[in-house]
Order: structure tokens, then C-alpha cells, then sequence
């Protein structure tokens, strides 16, 4: 059995409150993002997680490294400018949420692709139809 840790971190984005769940598990994260609309009150955050957690969809899991020893700050700075510069800004679970968003809109355009064709059959055997019955007696 492995052991996993979830953190909720709830926080005002105009003009909605939102709460973002991290979860841990196995050196790998992945995050949930919901918005709460007015500013929940701690009972009302505390039912929502006992109703709705085993309901939330997590994004995919993402890598991440464990805290390192103490180390200079100047190294500090320059090992993260670095990374910045490599992986643009953003935390871990930004990175999570975009990743998930990326992939809810690959469906949503595979599903619109296979809509818009469906329509565009159904349109064309009409058409067809018509093309018979005019003539029909001729």
C-alpha cells in the first residue's frame, strides 16, 4: 500500500473563489482545480471534500524531485534561473492543471471532428434524397 499525501489550497481569483487539491503519491503529483463561487466558509470546505473528493478528476501525474540538502544561495539563484529558462514559470501543479487542460482539449476536438462529420453525412443523404425523389417520375 502506498502512501499519499493531498493538500487543498483555496485562494481568490477574480471574481470566483477557487480551491486547487494537490495530490501526492509515489514522487509524483497530480492536481484538481475547482471554484467554490463565493468565499466558502471551513464547513462548508470540509463537506464539500466529504462528498466530492472520490468524485474530483485529477490531472495526469507529473515527476517531482524530493528537497534537496541546504546549499549556497548564489547557486540557488542561478539553478533557478535555469530551470525557469528550461521549463517556464509555473509550480508543479500549474503544470499538472495545463497538462489535464491540454488533454480534456484534444477530446473535445476529437468529439467535435466526429460531430461535424456525422452532420455533414447526415446533410449529404438528404441531399441525395431529394436528387431521387425529383426524379422519381421522369
Amino acid at each position: 500500500m502506498s502512501k499519499g499525501m493531498c493538500k487543498l489550497t483555496v485562494y481568490f481569483e477574480e471574481p470566483f473563489w477557487v480551491g486547487v487539491f494537490e495530490r501526492f503519491e509515489n514522487g509524483e503529483l497530480s492536481a484538481c482545480k475547482v471554484t467554490f463561487g463565493a468565499e466558502p466558509k471551513a464547513y462548508e470546505v470540509q463537506e464539500f471534500i466529504r462528498k466530492n473528493y472520490f468524485r474530483l478528476q485529477f490531472s495526469p501525474a507529473v515527476k517531482t524531485e524530493e528537497k534537496g540538502s541546504i546549499m549556497n544561495p548564489k547557486r540557488r539563484m542561478r539553478e533557478a534561473k535555469r530551470k525557469v529558462l528550461e521549463t517556464g514559470i509555473g509550480t508543479k501543479s500549474q503544470q499538472a492543471l495545463k497538462l489535464q487542460y491540454e488533454q480534456n482539449k484534444q477530446e473535445r476536438k476529437i468529439k467535435s471532428r466526429e460531430e461535424k462529420m456525422e452532420r455533414e453525412r447526415q446533410l449529404f443523404e438528404r441531399k441525395q434524397q431529394k436528387k431521387k425523389e425529383k426524379h422519381r417520375g421522369h
